[in-house]
């Protein structure tokens, strides 16, 4: 997900020192709660050599902000100095004073901001604090890299809704179970793993109903050091039939289960369920009686949900394709085949309408093993 390293040429350090934030940034991508996960570097010249003297990435949780991180590090350093930003700084009293007001009182000669914070409150404004104190400011630099970067975020504020990533294991032959109804392990132990970084890069993971209960599964990341960067579970149960004993309820108290049911849902299974841990989302309905994908999308991003993994089953991610909710697709695939008993990945849904659409394009490439990751971004 990193910016291009290549720092020749002109303004050549500058990206290097931007791309060096970007990278900060996303070490804590799906912790940072409904902030930006943004990074900050700051550099001063000594002796006509540039020296990194702060750096900084938002905290889990979302506070302290990068760039107070950074100031605090860089100290007396941080005067005369320029600070590489990966996003507008805020310049709204929140729990914390603005960041552009500190960077201001660091007396940092220059900002480099890779782009304009979308969210009204700031919107431009950090970027006039800086100005009207004599602070040169550059917008835009490695603009590209930081939006995809902060895609939830940019997501969640302008469109109502999480940044989507669909992710599928499929078979050489699109099949993501050996027959309806039966749990079939698809990849190996190097693409799981890759899964998992996905989910503690993520501050929430979807399954449907249907899933859950075939699979039993806990839906956590297991990768050790980022057992704590678990997103919140998320179940579409529109009748609130989730087992009771499954793992995903029984783990409910440890972490977060949030259960989107419509809003007729019987009172007793919601409430079984909230008794248990879990947190009870209510929807609207479809027209076809389904739980209203856009209203749950939007009651995730009214609770701060910004970066959302969609990971089954087969309706719910056709579902989530086909109304076009589906921003990124993770699509990994096996060499053996599974045969026409097979589930097709996508339902009724077509595979092609991703990987040979012009509505996306492929963004990367990775092998792990006899795997293969391909991912694509809606264009």
């Amino acid at each position: 997900m990193g910016p291009p390293a290549d720092d020749a040429g002109p303004g050549g350090a500058d990206r290097r020192h931007m791309g060096h934030a970007l990278r900060l940034g996303e070490r804590n991508l799906g912790a940072t709660g409904d902030n930006p996960a943004v990074g900050c570097v700051i550099v001063a010249e000594r002796r006509g050599a540039s020296l990194v003297v702060g750096r900084g990435w938002t905290a889990e949780g979302g506070r302290p902000h990068a760039e107070r991180i950074a100031l605090e590090r860089a100290g007396d350093a941080a005067r005369g100095a320029t600070a590489y930003v990966t996003l507008e700084p805020c310049a709204h009293h929140g729990k914390t004073p603005p960041c552009a007001d500190a960077l201001v009182e660091a007396g940092v000669a220059r900002v480099v901001s890779a782009m304009e914070d979308p969210d009204p409150r700031v919107a431009g404004r950090g970027h006039a604090i800086l100005r009207a104190a004599g602070i040169a400011v550059e917008v835009g630099l490695l603009g590209d890299a930081a939006r995809r970067s902060h895609a939830g975020f940019v997501s969640r504020i302008t469109r109502a809704r999480p940044h989507v990533l669909v992710k599928l294991a499929v078979s050489a032959d699109g099949k993501i179970a050996a027959r309806e109804g039966e749990a079939t392990a698809i990849t190996g132990e190097a693409a799981r793993a890759r899964t998992h970084l996905m989910r503690a890069r993520s501050d929430a993971i979807m399954v449907g109903r249907r899933t859950a209960e075939i699979d039993d599964p806990l839906l956590t990341c297991r990768l050790p050091g980022l057992e704590h960067r678990s997103p919140v579970r998320v179940v579409m149960a529109a009748n609130a039939g989730l087992d009771p004993a499954s793992r995903l309820v029984r783990s409910a108290r440890d972490v977060a289960l949030w259960v989107a049911v419509a809003d007729d849902a019987p009172g007793a299974a919601c409430s079984a369920l909230s008794g248990a841990g879990a947190e009870i989302v209510p929807c609207p309905r479809d027209e076809k009686g389904a739980l209203s994908l856009p209203a749950v999308l939007t009651a995730l991003a009214d609770r701060g949900i910004g970066r959302l993994m969609v990971e089954g089953g087969a309706a719910l991610a056709g579902a989530v394709v086909a109304q076009g909710f589906a921003d990124e697709v993770a699509l990994f695939t096996a060499p053996a085949s599974l045969g026409p008993d097979g589930v097709d990945a996508l339902g009724g849904v077509a595979l092609e309408t991703v990987t040979a659409s012009q509505d996306f394009a492929l963004l990367e490439e990775e092998r792990y093993g006899e795997d293969r990751l391909a991912l694509y971004g809606r264009q």
